[in-house]
């Protein structure tokens, strides 16, 4: 049994296995292409891209806890309300660094997983499970999601000794103060990564599929960067290569859920790893 694995193990690292798994791509979308009507499919495609770039676009602006205390002060306008009581509670409340990534999961969700997922059912009359809402054959494919996971987290617990590191994550400063702020922002934090997943595995990748292959992949992994630009630039650079192997492996497999999994657990780790060399983790319940 031990050799068998070694054997995939070695077959899977075998770069042509990638370049094989890129033509089984591109052989299945002509197939399906030649089944197509090729209006329909480039109506379908500049719908994608434009929900995509609407959605990119409202993330990156209206995702900061800033434009959430923008939005109370307007909302106190319009309903007259004074002393500006609202701004201030939410300026001084003990959650209110937590409210704020509340706001941008919301965002993150919102534009990432609700608006593509109401595009697909309403506007192209598909089911989710074309674009990988699905368990579909992870199992056939859990070698691959392993060999990707491990050295990134590998490397991540080399690099959580570093200061730059230690104190970037978590993202939510105060997750160490109690196990409430630390499962609540965890939540949070998963639930984006269903809605990245999901938009950049799901929704572009499967969109672009049946006209463009295995381009399709190479086109989502830009803007699958640039939503890394504000982060360390270590994980910049591995979002190019995690991107695509992660692209190959959703269309593969036929689902997003094995990239989620790999996506939480690499958070997870660094997440404890950071909270380990700095502040600990918490002794209370609630704060």
């Amino acid at each position: 049994m031990p050799t068998r694995i070694v054997e995939k193990v070695f077959q899977r690292l075998n770069p042509k296995q990638i370049l094989t798994a890129l033509t089984a791509i591109d052989v299945e979308a002509k197939f399906e292409r030649e089944q197509l009507d090729d209006d329909a499919e480039r109506k379908r495609v500049w719908l994608v891209i434009l929900v995509a770039c609407v959605c990119l676009l409202m993330v990156h602006y209206l995702k900061y806890s800033s434009v959430l205390l923008d939005t109370i002060k307007i909302v106190e306008g319009w309903f007259d309300i004074k002393n500006q009581q609202w701004s201030r509670d939410f300026r001084y409340h003990p959650y209110r660094e937590l409210l704020g990534y509340v706001w941008w999961g919301f965002w993150n969700v919102l534009c990432f997983l609700i608006i593509p997922m109401l595009t697909i059912k309403w506007v192209l009359k598909q089911p989710l499970k074309n674009y990988g809402w699905q368990i579909g054959s992870i199992k056939q494919h859990w070698l691959g999601y392993v060999l990707l996971a491990s050295p990134i987290m590998f490397f991540a617990f080399l690099v959580s000794f570093r200061e730059d590191f230690a104190n970037h994550y978590p993202f939510y400063d105060l997750a160490h103060k109690s196990w409430l702020d630390l499962i609540l922002w965890e939540c949070i934090y998963i639930l984006q990564f269903i809605a990245v997943e999901f938009f950049f595995r799901g929704f572009l990748v499967n969109g672009l599929r049946i006209p463009f292959g295995s381009l399709s992949i190479a086109v989502m992994c830009l803007p699958y960067l640039m939503l890394h630009f504000p982060k360390l630039w270590l994980e910049s650079f591995g979002a190019i290569s995690f991107g695509f192997l992660l692209g190959i492996l959703a269309l593969r497999s036929k689902s997003i859920w094995g990239g989620v999994g790999v996506h939480v657990a690499i958070a997870l780790m660094m997440d404890c790893m950071a909270m380990m060399q700095t502040k600990g983790f918490p002794d209370q319940f609630m704060r």
